[in-house]
């Protein structure tokens, strides 16, 4: 603990210590913070956190001391190109009312998505079941954390009750993770297939899942209920899992991919190549480097990932990891550039892109995700 002295003289936000103190004080913080222990250790040539305590020191002439400012610091204005609608209009207020009624949660509201008054105005929702709290913590992730109530299982009825209400022509359905139950998740997962394909036939479905903790017959399950496409995010860069992606593991992902498509030429000989359309996403923002981005999607591209989506991380509190820059979108052009040259069928890459957006378009773009004879 820093001996610090306050001079009445002095305005309330300032305090007066020791240099000496100041600096064993910044050692010990930089020594214990998230950001050295995952390695980074210098923003150089990076946008600072938006919202952050403006620390300047000031020497005392003679004295010794230092003088540090603890004002803190107008949160800095978002850039123009990360400016979203406000959720309102007709169509929004009933879409939320019909959730509300059939006790449903979706992504849009859980994780604070920027885009929930577009997709919403255009009667597009991605519906997340199994809850409302996750049993992991993500660094990054505004859905609740905490002790799950027991799997729903009339709860992929009634979301495919909503689909067909709508008339959506692409569904998107994804959950919480729930690691206590890996194979009853992957059953919910075949049963709001199952449904959906009942309630509004021709309705393609895109399921985005978690990564069941590995577990082999969930994975199973689900490729077998043939989704026109299947979903899991990579999220980030591997040096950033620990603080990012709790309970996750970078290879653990790319084998889930990578394993989706094997299962699917295993199961199905009716189609040639494409049995199954992979697809995933990245958040940029949370201090990854250029070439750890690069890296990421050559490892997708081998192992036929067909859709990326790349959006920009916005920090949902002060609870979750700081953000370390905005990416142009000049920045965002270069990223899927490179990544369409790597062999992806589609790439949407923008400040405001989430998995989900514009999910119909980027099905209906890559000419793959056709129905499939059953």
């Amino acid at each position: 603990m820093v001996t610090c002295y306050n001079f009445g003289a002095m305005p309330s936000h300032f305090v007066t210590c020791l240099p000496a103190q100041v600096e064993r004080e910044a050692m010990d913080r930089r020594a214990t913070s998230p950001c050295f222990l995952c390695g980074l250790d210098t923003m150089e040539g990076m946008t600072p956190p938006v919202e952050q305590l403006a620390v300047e020191t000031v020497s005392q002439p003679g004295s010794g001391l230092v003088q540090i400012d603890l004002t803190p610091r107008k949160p800095a204005a978002k850039p123009a190109w990360l400016k979203a609608k406000a959720p309102m209009g007709e169509t929004f207020h009933n879409l939320k009312k019909m959730a509300r009624e059939l006790n449903l949660h979706t992504v849009c509201e859980s994780a604070q998505c920027p885009n929930i008054g577009e997709c919403w105005n255009q009667k597009s929702a991605t519906f997340m079941m199994l809850g409302n709290l996750c049993t992991r913590r993500c660094g990054f992730c505004a859905v609740p954390k905490g002790r799950p109530e027991p799997i729903d299982f009339d709860e992929p009825r009634r979301v495919a009750y909503a689909v067909a209400q709508l008339g959506l022509a692409h569904a998107v359905v994804t959950s919480v993770n729930r690691d206590d139950d890996n194979v009853g998740s992957a059953r919910a997962f075949v049963s709001v297939i199952e449904e959906i394909r009942m309630q509004a036939p021709g309705c393609r479905v895109e399921v985005l899942t978690p990564d069941f903790q590995g577990n082999e017959e969930a994975l199973r399950l689900v490729v077998a209920a043939r989704p026109e496409i299947l979903n899991h995010n990579i999220e980030t860069v591997p040096r950033l899992y620990r603080v990012a992606k709790s309970g996750g593991r970078y290879e653990k992902s790319l084998r889930f991919l990578q394993h989706a498509k094997e299962l699917a030429a295993e199961m199905f000989s009716d189609r040639n190549g494409d049995q199954i359309v992979t697809k995933t996403g990245i958040i940029v923002g949370m201090g990854e480097e250029m070439h750890e981005l690069l890296a990421v999607f050559r490892d997708l591209a081998d192992r036929k990932v067909d859709i990326l989506t790349i959006g920009q991380y916005l920090r949902p509190s002060r609870d979750h990891l700081p953000m370390a820059r905005y990416y142009t979108p000049e920045e965002f052009a270069f990223l899927k550039h490179e990544a369409v040259g790597m062999g992806f069928k589609h790439v949407e890459s923008g400040p405001l892109v989430r998995s989900s957006y514009h999910a119909q378009e980027q099905a209906e773009s890559t000419g793959l995700a056709v129905k499939i004879q059953r």
